[in-house]
């Protein structure tokens, strides 16, 4: 680092601008294929409802977060727009398009990123209730000021992402340290890839690692987000000590954080989780060399700052003041008795809290629904609904589908955790009678062909991974029995 340019930190901001873009791209795609039978117009929870409450009441408007729709009236149209828009800009970004301008265009590109994501997430409710959407906005956020191509990124900022991944991990730590027993046992990695929300195609052979690799896995989990995210800002070292010794230990930790998290994207489907904090531990990875000569051309002009050209140094420094504020409540949380999980302290989610899985569930309880065309319930022959992530034929491979995040699949999850059932599920089974089209597109299948069932039902099953000689003899990934009727039969008024 040279003062105010990170001028080691060309390849990682190249990686930060490129690979947040593309979840951008990712994020923007999955709303497009699923918020309007999710949260559209005739959607399970219409996003247009909770608009008109937010207007109609003071307490509303305190409540809802930024969105371009609080000021122009949601359309399925217009959000269709949103994301094309969204689409667009990312791909440009991941091409690299805009970094070739001055560093105001590629700002501009993220920022409108940034507010055109947080429109969405702000009226998604229950379903974009999930630390990564936070995670991407933030992300998001800061690669607005990463700058051009034709000069050095800004120490600054580079500072700061590594704030931001040392939140991500040391924060998960902490929850976990502070969660279950089963962290503190080194037990818990032998239930989590059994019981995950959206098993992966090697989920299974991982459960069935003996328990000494398990107890290991938590092991280095604890070594890898409590110890190892301090060494992220040994770089910051090198503006006093000579040598690549600093440099050194911040890329070696970033390596531990990307290895950890490769696994955890080898295990399981977190949708961007794992993919987005790969992405920013790259930011502490310096290769000294990349980009040398655009910032020599640099410092030959007039009114820069090593490199940097005046006003963007400006810039950059008044984006970290802000953050130097905003971060003392995510600061106190860190270290606070009663640890925030995934929240946010402020309404444009800057500086935020993260964590997950602090506690560690330890049978699996999946929701069946099931539905028939007979007339009598009670003799009815049942047939199933296939979702397209979360377990259900116990002879399929479960896909891989991260970083696409299918967030029907994931509220399904939840479903058993909780006390009783949602209002959006009610609204799901009316939709499976209704045969709507748009809702049956999120499942991976339907078992009547676009017709309208007599009556739906939901059913709880226990699922475990089968054994490897329970898999010789039946071929079946997955052993379940019935536990008990969850809602129904219901059926439609005639």
């Amino acid at each position: 680092m040279d003062g105010f340019a990170a001028v080691d930190f060309e390849f990682a901001r190249q990686v930060l601008q490129r690979g947040i873009a593309a979840l951008f791209v990712i994020a923007f795609l999955s709303t497009l294929n699923q918020f309007r039978p999710l949260l559209g117009e005739r959607g399970l929870l219409p996003a247009p409802e909770l608009l008109d409450w937010a207007r109609s009441s003071k307490r509303g408007r305190r409540l809802l977060r930024p969105t371009v729709f609080r000021h122009v009236r949601y359309t399925d149209g217009r959000l269709v727009a949103l994301c094309a828009g969204g689409i667009v800009v990312g791909a440009a970004l991941v091409a690299g398009i805009p970094q070739l301008a001055p560093p105001w265009v590629p700002m501009l590109c993220f920022l409108a990123l940034w507010l055109g994501y947080m429109s969405i997430t702000s009226i998604g409710q229950t379903f974009y209730g999930f630390g990564w959407e936070m995670l991407l906005l933030e992300a998001g956020f800061l690669a607005a000021f990463l700058g051009s191509d034709d000069q050095p990124p800004p120490t600054v900022v580079i500072v700061l992402f590594w704030w931001l991944v040392f939140r991500l991990e040391f924060g998960a730590g902490m929850i976990k340290i502070r969660g279950g027993r089963e962290w503190r046992h080194l037990t818990a990695l032998m239930y989590h890839h059994e019981t995950q929300p959206m098993p992966g195609p090697l989920s299974r052979q991982a459960h069935l690692l003996p328990r000494w690799f398990h107890r290991g896995e938590v092991i280095g989990n604890h070594f890898a987000q409590l110890v190892v995210p301090w060494f992220l800002f040994a770089p910051l070292l090198g503006l006093f000590v000579p040598g690549p010794m600093p440099a050194i230990v911040g890329a070696v930790a970033a390596v531990i954080v990307i290895a950890t998290q490769t696994w955890l994207v080898v295990t399981g489907n977190f949708a961007w989780l794992n993919w987005m904090t790969i992405v920013l531990a790259f930011s502490a990875i310096g290769v000294p060399g990349v980009g040398a000569e655009p910032r020599a051309a640099a410092s030959d002009v007039p009114w820069t700052v090593d490199g940097i050209p005046l006003y963007w140094a400006v810039v950059t420094g008044a984006v970290g003041v802000l953050f130097l504020v905003l971060s003392w409540w995510p600061l106190q949380n860190l270290f606070a008795r009663r640890q925030l999980m995934n929240a946010a302290f402020n309404r444009w989610q800057l500086a935020n809290a993260y964590g997950a899985f602090g506690t560690v569930t330890k049978e699996r309880i999946e929701i069946v629904v099931e539905g028939t065309m007979d007339e009598d319930p009670d003799a009815a022959t049942w047939r199933e609904y296939s979702f397209k992530g979360k377990p259900g034929d116990v002879r399929r491979v479960p896909r891989q589908f991260a970083p696409y995040h299918l967030r029907l699949d994931w509220l399904m999850w939840f479903l058993p955790l909780g006390r009783s059932l949602e209002d959006w599920f009610s609204a799901f089974l009316v939709r499976l009678l209704e045969a709507d089209a748009p809702t049956l597109g999120l499942l991976a299948d339907d078992p009547f062909d676009g017709q309208r069932p007599r009556w739906v039902r939901a059913v709880s099953y226990r699922y475990r991974f089968s054994t490897r000689e329970e898999f010789r003899t039946s071929r079946a990934r997955w052993v379940r029995d019935r536990r008990r009727p969850v809602m129904g039969p219901v059926a439609l008024r005639r």
